[in-house]
C-alpha cells in the first residue's frame, strides 16, 4: 500500500528561542539543497507577540541531524501598516529570468479587524540570505479574490508557470468554520500573472479550508497535489491530496493522502503545512504537527509496499 511512513520529530526550536523574533514555532519548512544530503530547510518562526519571521536551519535529512542552527532570522516581518506587518509564512521557491524567489503570505491584524493576508515575493541571493523584492504585495486583493490570500505554490509547466494559493470566500461558511478555496494562476514568465479562479474541488463539511498547497510530477504521469485542510466539522487541520492529468483538472482524493495524526505525540492533534520534495530516489515530505508549528516539524519517506 502507497503511503508516508513517519520518521518522527526532526527539529524544533530549543526552550527559549533563538532570537527575540524567533522565540516559537517551526511552521511551512521549505527545504532548498546544501550538498549530499544536506538541506537548508526555512522555516516561519514567532516572536512573543505571534509575528512570524523566516529562520532555517541546515540539516542532514538522511542522518535526520541538524549541521548548522541558524540563531539569526534571513527575513524578519515589516513595519507597521506594511502588507507584511503581523507576520510572513513562506511557501515555495522558483526560478524565473534568472532569478530565484521565495513567496510568502504577509500577515495583517489590525487592531479590532480580522487578520487577512496578502502574496509577497522574496529574491533568494546567492548565498541563500533573502531580501523583499517589491515593498507591495506580488499578488494582492482583487475582484477575484477580494478578502485574502495566502500559502503560494509556484512551478513550471511547459512553457510557463502555474500557481496554486487559497483564496478566502467567506471568514463564516455557516458550520463554524472559514471557506478558503484552492485557486489557480497563470503566468507566461513568472512575473505576471492572470488569476484563473477555482482551481480544486471543495466539499463544505468535507474539506473547506485549504492552506499550503504542494504540487509535484506524479512518478508515472500527471500531477499530485498535498494540501493542508480543515473539514469544518471542528476536527483540526489534516493533510489532504488531489490528482490531475494536466495541472487543469483536478479530482479530490482525500483518503489518498498517506498520512494520518499520530495516536500520541507531538503531531496527535494535527498535521499541516506540507513540503514534498524529491531526494536521489526518493520522496519525502516534511510537516508540522500540533500547535500549528509549535512543537517544530517532522519527516516522513513515501513507500510503496
Amino acid at each position: 500500500m502507497e503511503r508516508w511512513v513517519k520518521q518522527g520529530l526532526l527539529y524544533s526550536l530549543p526552550e527559549g528561542g533563538l532570537h527575540p523574533k524567533l522565540m516559537s514555532h517551526a511552521a511551512n519548512p521549505l527545504a532548498v539543497h546544501l550538498e549530499g544530503d544536506v538541506y537548508r530547510i526555512f522555516y516561519s518562526a514567532r516572536d512573543a507577540q505571534n509575528r512570524s519571521s523566516v529562520g532555517a536551519v541546515d540539516m542532514d535529512i538522511r542522518q535526520r541531524r541538524v549541521v548548522q542552527e541558524h540563531t539569526e532570522p534571513f527575513f524578519e516581518f515589516g513595519a507597521p501598516g506594511s502588507f507584511y506587518a503581523d507576520g510572513v509564512s513562506i511557501g515555495n521557491c522558483y526560478e524565473a529570468n534568472g532569478r530565484h524567489y521565495m513567496l510568502f503570505m504577509g500577515w495583517q491584524a489590525p487592531p479590532g479587524q480580522h487578520w487577512r493576508g496578502d502574496i509577497g515575493r522574496l529574491v533568494v541571493r546567492d548565498d541563500l540570505t533573502l531580501e523583499l523584492d517589491s515593498p507591495g504585495p506580488f499578488m494582492g486583493s482583487d475582484a477575484t479574490d477580494p478578502i485574502s490570500l495566502s500559502y503560494p505554490w509556484v512551478m513550471k509547466v511547459g512553457d510557463g508557470y502555474r500557481m496554486w494559493y487559497p483564496s478566502t470566500i467567506a471568514w463564516e461558511a455557516g458550520n463554524g468554520e472559514m471557506l478558503a478555496v484552492l485557486y489557480g494562476a497563470e503566468s507566461a514568465d513568472g512575473d505576471h500573472w492572470e488569476r484563473k479562479g477555482l482551481a480544486v474541488p471543495y466539499a463544505l463539511g468535507k474539506a473547506q479550508a485549504f492552506s499550503r498547497p504542494n504540487v509535484l510530477r506524479g512518478r508515472d504521469a500527471g500531477y499530485e497535489m498535498w494540501f493542508s485542510y480543515r473539514s469544518g466539522t471542528g476536527q483540526s487541520y489534516r493533510i489532504g491530496y488531489a490528482r490531475s492529468p494536466d495541472c487543469d483538472h483536478w479530482e479530490l482524493a482525500l483518503s489518498d493522502a498517506g498520512i494520518d495524526v499520530s495516536a500520541s505525540g507531538w503531531d496527535s492533534d494535527m498535521i499541516e503545512y506540507p513540503f514534498v520534495f524529491e531526494h536521489g530516489a526518493q520522496r519525502y515530505m516534511l510537516y508540522n504537527g500540533n500547535g500549528y508549528g509549535k512543537t517544530g516539524f517532522g519527516i516522513a519517506v513515501w513507500s510503496e509496499s
